[in-house]
């Protein structure tokens, strides 16, 4: 796949001012780096250090060792084999001779763990050779996050699912204790994962249903020797992901939120509408600049993360308002990042993203509202249906 995109990598190595693109390969250093040189899945071993440079203009080159002298044979271009140390030493400065700026999975100050990937003895090499290392985090966007038109389609399909199987299962969690039944989170966690089957939806990990306290916990997940009650009177919060069972299919990434009793409490609405305030913000931001206006990850946190704290809440909103969505639930793109790490990257035509701001009190209830972002060519939209406007009543 890589060798039909190379004149496109060339092109945006010549609009970004950078002489060529550096991959370097070991074990599994760099997820990103060896999903696009075709490095990953079964059989693929890399037990001795590979390099792979796209230039600006001109064919790649490779470096490989002597004892896996064919790791590379997939892709275009010359090889060299090296097989001492020194010899590597040399070969490595051989390699990126004659090119001043460099583009590899770096990233200044490690501010984007996912892309800074360039061990520092290798930048070090680099260095010594007269190579500036700058950061692949935009470029690698164009090649590993972006969606296909099939992909898009797939993604909004699958939403469609989640979003009714989300209200199927509140309504299941209603009907329970309108008859005296009891049901627990694993119970829930159990329908939502029966009905993806159901759907021809596939997850890499169960979904989370958690109440009261368990909902304040933004990664609980309930299991079958863990589970809380349901009962009259709780909060309930569900967060479920899932795509198609199709190769290359992407993800789509929900959570709604509801109490169990006719209204909810003065402390659960104020709480709800300060985190849909949030993510209305966000998605406001986007909507208004994209794709006339360039806009970054971290500024749309810092949109949601805003509201937060002008409500009060500020210290219970404690992660990033949202993930780049792809193949993985968490894809290679652009995350809405300003708190954990400060995300530069672009948001480019054709990725998605979740928009999921959410406040915590611990020990009683929290709420996220997660909503899905597709960025098509010509405007950003919510996929899968329209965002949760109200607190589910499921005893109203």
């Amino acid at each position: 796949m890589l060798a039909q995109q190379i004149p496109a990598i060339q092109s945006a190595l010549a609009e970004a001012g950078v002489d060529g693109w550096f991959f370097a390969s070991f074990q599994q250093n760099d997820p990103l780096g060896m999903s696009l040189l075709g490095l990953t899945g079964e059989g693929k071993l890399v037990t001795r250090r590979c390099y792979y440079l796209i230039p600006r203009e001109g064919e790649p080159k490779k470096l490989v060792h002597a004892i896996e002298s064919g790791m590379l044979d997939h892709l275009p271009g010359p090889k060299t084999v090296y097989n001492t140390w020194q010899g590597h030493r040399q070969e490595v400065a051989n390699l990126v001779s004659g090119y001043r700026r460099l583009a590899a999975q770096y990233s200044p100050n490690n501010e984007i763990p996912t892309v800074s990937r360039l061990d520092a003895g290798t930048f070090d090499l680099l260095r010594a050779a007269g190579v500036e290392v700058v950061s692949s985090a935009d470029l690698a966007q164009r090649f590993v996050a972006t969606w296909t038109q099939e992909q898009l389609e797939g993604h909004r399909r699958a939403n469609v699912h989640l979003h009714r199987i989300v209200l199927e299962a509140f309504q299941r969690v209603s009907e329970a204790l309108r008859r005296g039944d009891q049901i627990d989170e694993y119970a829930v966690q159990r329908f939502i994962l029966d009905s993806f089957e159901t759907a021809g939806l596939w997850a890499e990990s169960d979904p989370i249903v958690g109440v009261n306290a368990h909902s304040a916990d933004p990664h609980y997940q309930p299991g079958p020797d863990h589970s809380a009650s349901i009962r009259k009177g709780d909060f309930l919060l569900i967060d479920l992901w899932a795509k198609e069972k199709a190769a290359d299919s992407v993800y789509a990434d929900i959570t709604w939120c509801g109490v169990c009793a006719a209204s909810p409490t003065d402390k659960q609405q104020e709480v709800f509408s300060a985190v849909a305030g949030a993510r209305d913000a966000a998605w406001e931001l986007v909507r208004g600049r994209f794709p006339h206006q360039p806009i970054h990850g971290f500024e749309v946190d810092d949109a949601a993360r805003e509201v937060i704290r002008k409500a009060g809440y500020g210290d219970l909103f404690i992660h990033r308002t949202g993930h780049s969505i792809g193949v993985t639930d968490h894809g290679q793109g652009a995350n809405m990042d300003n708190l954990e790490t400060h995300d530069t990257r672009l948001l480019l035509p054709m990725t998605g993203f979740s928009i999921e701001p959410g406040i915590y009190i611990p020990g009683d209830f929290g709420v996220r509202l997660e909503i899905n972002v597709a960025l098509t060519q010509e405007a950003p939209e919510i996929t899968g249906a329209d965002p949760q406007r109200e607190l589910l009543r499921l005893l109203a």
